[in-house]
């Protein structure tokens, strides 16, 4: 026989059948809201992954398909080549390694076009120097290009180099090139910067001539422009570096950063020097989470294996 001795019992005892089975309902309860939140937190996580993961995976080619028709052409981050057909005329002259469609197969999207007015067409110079390229073989590579790549854009700065031809001499000659050789309907020519889905599949003309059509090039109510192109490496990186904070920071213009610099040494010997500098800050952990960069013009970008993918990464 069990003496009841008055003693109070352990927590929990006593409770009875119906108290102990409302406990463990209210256990397993939270447990399994607990276990939802952590598989939707995961599933989150997972499709966030596998969404950088397949940005990743686009090829060079055709990474702006992974981009979204309504995305501001302002707010992405481009690649671009500084004086691009720059690649004859010996260690000072030469600020590429690559024809105009590698370029564009690599990744590049912003082309930094030097014409020559002369003899009514536009032969591509850097200074005195004849790069051996016309602007008809320009826009021969552009459309061979975005005929292949429907997705893609190529934003094109088109500047007066080595003549001094009035604006309206300079407009004549473009329009033969728009009209007399066909060339019209491969160009996006409003004055407004587009979408993406505006711009994909024509050559945004970004117009560094007065009387021109399409975008004012350096027009200060659309673009904020970093190109101190006669500072020396070891000044010209910071100004890279706060440009770069800029734009991630205070989103709104066009931005455009050059990391190219013909201060002191050949343009070579400068990007050997900046690229890798620009590589690590974009990948390293201030950098890594900016985004809407804007247009980064390079010189030698080729030389700095991952560079262009690094700049694409910073888009999204």
């Amino acid at each position: 026989m069990v003496t009841d001795t008055g003693t109070t019992p352990p927590t929990g005892a006593g409770l009875g059948r119906r108290g102990i089975l409302a406990g463990a309902l209210a256990v397993s309860a939270t447990a399994l809201v607990g276990t939802a939140s952590a598989a939707a937190a995961t599933r989150a996580t997972t499709a966030t992954t596998a969404s950088a993961k397949a940005r990743r995976a686009l090829a060079p080619s055709d990474w702006l398909s992974g981009i979204g028709d309504s995305t501001p052409v302002r707010s992405l981050t481009l690649p671009g080549t500084h004086n691009s057909g720059a690649r004859s005329g010996g260690l000072y002259v030469a600020c590429q390694g690559t024809t105009i469609a590698d370029q564009l197969n690599t990744g590049v999207r912003f082309l930094d076009i030097r014409c020559r007015a002369f003899e009514n067409a536009f032969p591509i110079h850097h200074a005195a120097y004849y790069q051996n390229l016309n602007f008809d073989d320009v826009l021969t590579a552009c459309r061979n290009f975005l005929q292949a790549h429907p997705s893609e854009t190529v934003l094109m700065r088109v500047k007066q180099e080595y003549s001094s031809v009035s604006d309206a001499e300079f407009r004549r000659i473009f329009d033969t090139y728009l009209d007399g050789k066909g060339w019209r309907s491969l160009f996006r020519l409003d004055s407004n910067l587009p979408t993406l889905g505006e711009a994909r599949g024509k050559v945004v003309l970004l117009a560094d001539s007065g009387g021109m059509p399409g975008v004012r090039y350096g027009d200060g109510g659309l673009f904020d422009i970093q190109d101190d192109y006669m500072a020396e490496p070891g000044a010209k990186y910071p100004k890279i570096a706060a440009h770069f904070r800029k734009a991630a920071s205070q989103p709104g213009k066009q931005y455009i950063n050059f990391v190219s610099t013909a201060a002191l040494l050949p343009p070579r010997w400068n990007s050997d020097r900046l690229n890798p500098q620009v590589h690590t800050l974009l990948d390293g952990s201030e950098g890594a989470g900016w985004r809407g960069l804007g247009i980064v013009p390079l010189d030698f970008p080729e030389t700095r294996g991952g560079l262009v993918d690094s700049l694409i990464r910073h888009n999204g």
